[in-house]
C-alpha cells in the first residue's frame, strides 16, 4: 500500500547517496520506488519505466544516477567520459520525459548536479548565481546535467538542482577510501592540501534533497554544501585528530595525476570556495556545520564498527 505521503521515484537510488535518502524517506513516511539497472524490491528498470510510467502516487521524482566519475579502474578515455556524460544527462531527460507524459504530475523534480559547475579561483566565494558552467569538460557536463532538468513551466512542476561537494560519510564516498590509510597514521592532505574543499555529511546532503522535496519555497540551483570553507589540509587535520592519528603525509599531486589523470585528477588537486547561501535562506539548519563535529562522529562510528 502506498504512503498518505505518497511515492518518490528515485534515478540512481542504489548508491551511497540514494540509498541512505532511500533510507530517510521511508522513515518519514514515504513510498521509495528505485529506478535501477539491479533487481530488488521496491525497484523497477528504466525500460520498465518507459513502458509503464511514473505511478499515481508520485509526488516527487530525484536523480542521483551517475557514473563514478573517480573510478580508479577506469581509464579517463573518451569512452569513459561519454559514459559519465550519459549516465546522468540521459538519466535525467528520460525521467523529465516520465513526468511529461504522465497523467498525475509530481510536485517536485530534483536532480543532483556538481559544485564543478565553478571555476576553481582561490580568490571567489561561490553562491548559487556564481558563474560557471563553460571552462571544462566537468563543468560543461554540470551545465548540460542542470539543462536536462528544466520542464516546461504548463506542467507546475518545480524543479530544483542540488550542486553537490564532497559527500562525506561513513559507508561510502570519500571518507570510506580514507579510513585504513589515516588510520594507519599514512594520511594526510592530497598535494599541497591549500585547495578548498567543498564538503556536505552525508545526513545533510540527503536533509537538502528532502528539504527540497517537501518546501515550495525552493526551487532552482541549490548549492549542496556545508557552511564552513576549509582546505583539503584542514580536512585531513581534522580527520586525523578524530582518529587520534598523525595526518601530515601528503599525496603527491604527480601521483594522483598519473593514477587518474590530469584533467579527472583537478577534482582532489583543485577546489572551490562555495556557500550554501540558498539552503541558509529557505530555513535549512545543518545538523554538520564544521568538519570538526562530522569527523569525530566518522571516528565514533569507525571504532564502533571495530573494522579497523
Amino acid at each position: 500500500m502506498p504512503s498518505h505521503l505518497g511515492t518518490v521515484v528515485i534515478g540512481g537510488g542504489t548508491g551511497f547517496i540514494g540509498t541512505a535518502l532511500s533510507n530517510s524517506l521511508k522513515q518519514r513516511g514515504y513510498e521509495v520506488l528505485v529506478v535501477s539497472r539491479k533487481p530488488g524490491p521496491y525497484r523497477t528498470s528504466w525500460n520498465d519505466l518507459h513502458k509503464e510510467g511514473l505511478p499515481n502516487t508520485t509526488t516527487a521524482v530525484v536523480n542521483l544516477a551517475g557514473q563514478n566519475v573517480l573510478d580508479p579502474l577506469r581509464r579517463w578515455t573518451e569512452g569513459f567520459k561519454q559514459n559519465v556524460w550519459a549516465s546522468r544527462v540521459n538519466t535525467t531527460k528520460y525521467l523529465a520525459q516520465a513526468i511529461k507524459e504522465s497523467s498525475v504530475k509530481p510536485k517536485v523534480f530534483v536532480s543532483a548536479s556538481g559544485v564543478g559547475y565553478y571555476p576553481p579561483k582561490q580568490g571567489e566565494v561561490y553562491a548559487e548565481d556564481g558563474p560557471g558552467g563553460d571552462f571544462d569538460f566537468l563543468s560543461r557536463l554540470c551545465s548540460d546535467w542542470e539543462n536536462a532538468v528544466n520542464l516546461p513551466p504548463s506542467l507546475n512542476v518545480r524543479t530544483v538542482k542540488i550542486r553537490t561537494g564532497v559527500v562525506l560519510g561513513r559507508q561510502g564516498g570519500m571518507i570510506q577510501q580514507l579510513i585504513v590509510p589515516f588510520y594507519m597514521g599514512f594520511g594526510g592532505p592530497v598535494g599541497s592540501g591549500e585547495q578548498p574543499m567543498p564538503w556536505i555529511h552525508i545526513h545533510d546532503i540527503v536533509g537538502l534533497f528532502i528539504h527540497a522535496i517537501e518546501n515550495e519555497s525552493v526551487s532552482g540551483v541549490v548549492n549542496g554544501v556545508a557552511p564552513q570553507i576549509i582546505t583539503n589540509k584542514e580536512f585531513a587535520r581534522a580527520f586525523g585528530e578524530a582518529l587520534w592519528r598523525p595526518s601530515f603525509i601528503p599525496l603527491p599531486t604527480f601521483f594522483v595525476n598519473a593514477l587518474f589523470s590530469e584533467e579527472r585528477a583537478k577534482i582532489m588537486t583543485e577546489g572551490q570556495k562555495v556557500i550554501p547561501k540558498k539552503a541558509l535562506e529557505t530555513g535549512y539548519i545543518f545538523r554538520y556545520p564544521d568538519i570538526k563535529s562530522a569527523s569525530y562522529e566518522f571516528a565514533k562510528l569507525i571504532y564502533a564498527d571495530e573494522l579497523v
